[in-house]
């Protein structure tokens, strides 16, 4: 079978699951990079070094355009991203397989205007044609697309699976500093790094003994710390600045617990999968896409309301309370990325799907993880 996954660039979320699929198809697997990555994600420390052989840089000129669309257009079955759908549109007349993914398309709550726009765009690209299907990066995905009346019976759960590394466990929580917080991510108001900021005020105020490392950076920055200095947090919060991924691995592995505080606006978030393989007790926002799949409340990890500090701040401070809680809800997350929600997985449950759809059969081999079905979530989902 020939398979080809296009995207925007190549990167390290996508890397893990690229190289199983290589594991799988060898040369019958391409890569189709559609656009050069922006300088804010070079600037965090995404690289471009060491590209595999797999990739076509269809953006880097003519000549590649032309090959990237030849494979397109001859290949078996084709997983669409952030692809230009002028490279899809053979495919789409001869109603070829295409399996799109994408995360929610309404990041802000829709205007009736949007609705129309997004309605009319997704029906006149995809509705009538029976070969195309959904990827749900994110939970909620699923729920504005059911809204907007498309893909339905044909949507899928998936995210991001970036490197999944193993560990000695018992290793892994002897080296765990349990008072120490960890954030991670862009300066950006709709990720919240300020409600963070918040928490470490609040812990301070209540006299806990703590310490939070910010890693990132962005637009952000100058306000948080001034926000930190005002507070006079300078001796409870360091800013560390942008890092590479391994770095950055390497500040999960010794953190107990891990803060994502984005809201709707972030369609996955990687750097969840990323903190749960790392074993962090992490506190995730329900409005994440990734936290809906990934976190299983109160098991693997905590989630508060999205927007409401006083909930982070409880369960933050419960888990500084209680680190043998740390222990058992990084074990589990830990236990949640090896197990299921991982690159390995997600490629053996998509060349199962793809099997059941190139046969027309609708029976899947398996009720949860990526590629199961994918239905709409309740907002309230996290509340027991």
């Amino acid at each position: 079978m020939k398979l080809v996954f296009a995207s925007n660039y190549f990167n390290h979320h996508q890397k893990a699951f690229c190289e199983e699929l290589y594991k799988r198809l060898g040369s019958d697997f391409s890569f189709v990079s559609t656009s050069e990555m922006r300088e804010e994600r070079k600037k965090l420390g995404y690289s471009q070094n060491d590209i595999p052989d797999y990739v076509i840089k269809a953006h880097a000129d003519a000549k590649k355009l032309k090959q990237a669309v030849e494979v397109i257009n001859s290949a078996d079955v084709v997983i669409a991203g952030a692809a230009p759908e002028e490279m899809l549109s053979e495919r789409l007349r001869s109603k070829k397989i295409i399996i799109r993914y994408a995360e929610r398309p309404f990041k802000k709550a829709p205007s009736v205007s949007g609705r129309i726009y997004h309605s009319i765009r997704f029906k006149r690209r995809d509705l009538g044609n029976p070969n195309v299907y959904m990827l749900c990066a994110g939970a909620y995905a699923a729920n504005d697309f059911t809204g907007l009346g498309v893909y339905k019976n044909r949507m899928y759960k998936w995210g991001y699976f970036p490197d999944v590394r193993e560990y000695d466990t018992d290793a892994l929580f002897a080296e765990k500093k349990n008072k120490t917080i960890l954030w991670c991510g862009r300066f950006l108001d709709w990720k919240h790094p300020d409600d963070a900021l918040e928490v470490a005020k609040r812990l301070k105020a209540d006299g806990y003994d703590y310490h939070m490392n910010i890693i990132g950076a962005g637009v952000m920055e100058d306000e948080l710390k001034q926000l930190a200095g005002k507070n006079s947090l300078t001796d409870y919060v360091d800013f560390l600045g942008s890092m590479s991924p391994d770095q950055v691995r390497s500040y999960m592995e010794q953190a107990g617990i891990f803060l994502f505080t984005s809201d709707r606006q972030e369609g996955w978030g990687a750097v969840l999968n990323e903190a749960m393989n790392s074993g962090c007790a992490v506190v995730a926002s329900h409005e994440t896409g990734s936290a809906t799949y990934l976190v299983n409340n109160k098991i693997n990890g905590l989630v508060y309301q999205s927007g409401r500090v006083d909930d982070l701040y409880e369960k933050t401070k419960n888990l500084l309370d209680k680190p043998y809680l740390q222990r058992s809800l990084g074990e589990n997350a830990y236990h949640t990325i090896t197990g299921m929600w991982n690159a390995a997985a997600a490629s053996s449950n998509l060349m199962k799907l793809i099997e059941k759809i190139q046969n027309k059969d609708n029976a899947l081999p398996f009720t949860e993880g990526p590629c199961s079905i994918a239905g709409v979530i309740q907002e309230d989902w996290f509340i027991d």
